[in-house]
């Protein structure tokens, strides 16, 4: 018996010796010609194969073009160290998959189990591994940043980064929309759900607090999942919630919707700049993030023109009966979801960042993609014959952060387990933002993001206000008041506009098929009067009584009657829900869609002149010099007392802070390593827009009271951020980490 168990031994040995001698010839026919493993490459990945012998390998820089991948596992002759890399080979020699996406195999820790001799001693050495193996992730990854600079520059700029250009514009073009979206609709939508002024005020801000949570919750999930398939969920949230909210005809049930929709596209700003340099060579990366800043003024000016457009037109509208009423803002909210489809059908046919697979290991993925990347620039240069003549690339050592929990798990189990592991994952990379070696820049970072934010959303949410206020006032100055006014057996059908009546009398009046605006009537009263077909807006009635009135198919609700006495009064056939009307707003209509028009439009030239010189000049100075130049133009409010005035400033005012927002936005993206970058530019963009809410909350509350306290605030912000600015690293000429 002791024989046969060592012929057994003796033939094991043999055919481990005769695979490893198969793989070493395979090793050698790849240094021998690059066209062949470029061919074969789908199908063999010969570079995956370990040897004893490192003169095997083509070298970085060897003759062949190639690049080494480095694989740090080591390979033990003596301890049957290849018998491990030939598990799971079939006869064509093909890797085995778990064994290529570095996920251990079942059969690799047999010795290890829990109750089993090895398991003290497995785990000490795992514990003593882990400072190894993160300072071999930390050299794989600065090696990996020098060789992915090198190929995208062999890869060219071209053909395939504007069809990502245009793509990702779309999904910025969606977030600029968002911003705009419930502050069009608002004055229409006061009126359809009939109101008060606190739920007008959280529906303003509920969009920031759903791109809030969804820039922290997407930002993170695209450094784990990937950024393609991050921007095509958090997109296809935001265009079912936006469909959904323009047919919803409760309030609580539109903020909801509005909510889920802003959670949806506040991963885009993260993702799309994360994803979008991570194609880009260091020598464009600047100037083409800058143009990419262009779509998010082009989804402000589209929402803009096509609030103008669709509004107004109150004829745009259907409804079945009295409970279901479809209103023309209801049409606006649903072209405005067109962007985020859009880009969703055109993101679908893009790959993934070659970046994030290797990063993640995945060389082949990573190849492939750079291949394609190439090959369509060249192709559309008019050079289709020029080949890749990258091999191999470096890829970067995974911790060990799966497990294999065995095949009679339930399938709940698995998934709760992943989503643990995941959050496990997500909270690693946040606090790795807090590490010591960024911990400085990320504070930093949170400053500059604060105050920038802080002031710029606070005064232009501020700015329309104020114009909204100098209108209000110059229209109370045309009020005609009448006192004491007695009106006996009249009927009245016109159009009631912009009057007081204090202590009047209306005895037996009819009010036949007319419209109040902004009317007030005080200590009056009503008796034996008539009310029939009566649409008002800004209608109140103080202090009056009412006796022996009929009320019928009048919009006049309880809300409007303020203290009033109502004596044997009958109503009748009430309208439901606020009626709109159109053409007592249309003054507001053209203080909000027009001058927000402008306001967009107005940021053209900064950003032309932003993305020509951000390579140029450097991040810090154009970061700086905008900030500074705009607190300055801050400090003109001052001096505007016209809506014209007012309107100009405005103009002004974007013209300029759209350079520092593109050279915040392209430092963010360059000051982190590829595999925190979406995590910390998700977390800045978050508490972006946790300063938007307190600004617009606190230059809201001075509105009519003093012009001072906002400006002297966003003025003393901007100063502040651009002097932080002044302390961050410039990362001009800098690879990308």
């Amino acid at each position: 018996m002791e024989e046969g168990y060592q012929n057994r031994t003796a033939f094991i040995k043999g055919a481990k010796d005769i695979a490893k001698e198969v793989k070493r010839q395979a090793s050698k026919k790849v240094g021998r010609s690059v066209d062949k493993v470029t061919d074969e490459y789908s199908k063999r990945s010969y570079s995956r194969f370990e040897e004893d012998d490192d003169d095997d390998y083509p070298q970085q820089g060897s003759q062949d073009g190639g690049y080494y991948r480095g694989d740090s596992q080591a390979a033990n002759d003596e301890e049957g160290g290849h018998s491990d890399s030939t598990e799971g080979h079939d006869e064509d020699d093909e890797i085995y998959e778990g064994e290529y996406q570095g996920i251990p195999r079942a059969e690799s820790g047999k010795g290890s189990l829990a109750g089993g001799p090895g398991s003290v001693s497995a785990g000490a050495q795992q514990l003593g591994d882990i400072g190894v193996s993160e300072a071999e992730r930390r050299k794989d990854q600065e090696e990996l940043a020098q060789q992915y600079e090198t190929i995208l520059q062999e890869c060219g700029h071209g053909k395939f980064q504007w069809t990502l250009y245009f793509v990702l514009g779309l999904a910025l073009m969606a977030d600029g929309v968002e911003i705009f979206v419930v502050g069009f609709v608002l004055p229409s939508a006061e009126k359809d759900m009939c109101l008060s002024e606190p739920n007008k005020s959280m529906l303003g801000l509920i969009v920031y607090f759903g791109m809030m949570v969804g820039a922290f919750l997407w930002g993170a999930m695209a450094d784990r999942i990937g950024r393609r398939q991050s921007l095509l969920i958090c997109l296809s949230i935001n265009s079912v919630f936006s469909f959904f909210s323009s047919f919803v005809q409760g309030y609580s049930t539109f903020l909801f919707c509005r909510l889920l929709s802003g959670v949806g596209i506040g991963g885009s700003i993260p993702i799309v700049f994360s994803y979008y340099s991570e194609f880009l060579s260091q020598e464009k990366r600047g100037e083409h993030l800058s143009w990419l800043c262009m779509f998010w003024m082009i989804g402000g000016i589209y929402a803009s023109a096509m609030a103008w457009a669709i509004i107004p037109h109150y004829g745009w509208s259907f409804q079945m009966g009295s409970a279901y009423q479809f209103h023309s803002w209801r049409v606006f909210v649903l072209v405005c979801a067109f962007p985020a489809v859009a880009a969703i059908a055109a993101l679908s046919a893009m790959p993934e960042s070659p970046r994030f697979y290797l990063e993640n290991g995945k060389h082949d993925e990573g190849w492939m993609i750079l291949k394609q990347v190439h090959d369509t620039n060249m192709r559309a240069k008019g050079h289709p014959e020029k080949v890749f003549s990258v091999t191999t690339i470096k890829t970067v050592k995974q911790m060990d952060e799966l497990s294999d929990i065995g095949t009679d798990t339930p399938v709940w189990q698995r998934y709760r387990l992943k989503i643990v592991s995941l959050s496990h994952q997500i909270r690693n990379n946040i606090l790795a933002c807090f590490s010591p070696e960024y911990k400085r820049t990320t504070f930093m970072l949170m400053a500059v993001w604060f105050t920038m934010s802080f002031s710029y959303y606070g005064l232009t949410v501020w700015f329309p206000d104020m114009i909204k206020y100098i209108q209000r006032q110059e229209y109370d100055s045309r009020t005609k008041t009448f006192t004491k006014e007695r009106i006996e057996h009249a009927t009245l059908n016109f159009t009631m506009e912009n009057q007081v009546y204090r202590e009047g009398h209306f005895f037996n009046d009819k009010f036949l098929n007319l419209k109040m605006k902004s009317m007030v009537f005080e200590d009056s009263v009503f008796e034996e009067c008539y009310f029939e077909d009566i649409t008002s807006t800004h209608t109140f009635f103080r202090n009056c009584t009412f006796i022996a009135s009929l009320f019928y198919n009048t919009d006049l609700f309880k809300y409007r009657f303020v203290d009033c006495k109502l004596l044997n009064s009958t109503f009748l056939h009430n309208k439901e829900g606020c009626i709109l009307d159109f053409s007592d707003d249309f003054n507001n209509a053209y203080m909000i869609y027009f001058v927000n028009f402008l306001g967009t439009l107005a940021v053209l030239p900064g950003n032309i002149v932003s993305a020509l010189l951000m390579d140029k000049i450097g991040r810090l100075r154009m970061l700086a010099g905008s900030s500074v130049i705009s607190c300055v133009s801050c400090l003109f409010l001052m001096f505007g007392n016209s809506e014209s005035g007012m309107i100009a400033l405005l103009c002004l005012f974007g013209g300029i802070s759209i350079a520092s927002w593109n050279a915040l936005d392209v430092i963010t993206v360059e000051l982190y390593p590829s595999d925190k970058r979406c995590t910390a530019f998700g977390f800045l963009n978050a508490l972006c827009k946790l300063a938007a809410v307190l600004g617009i909350s606190i230059f809201q509350s001075f509105v009519g009271i003093t012009k001072a306290v906002p400006i002297i605030f966003a003025a003393g912000a901007l100063a502040a951020g651009s002097f932080l600015a002044t302390k961050l690293p410039e990362t001009r000429g800098q690879v990308l980490q």
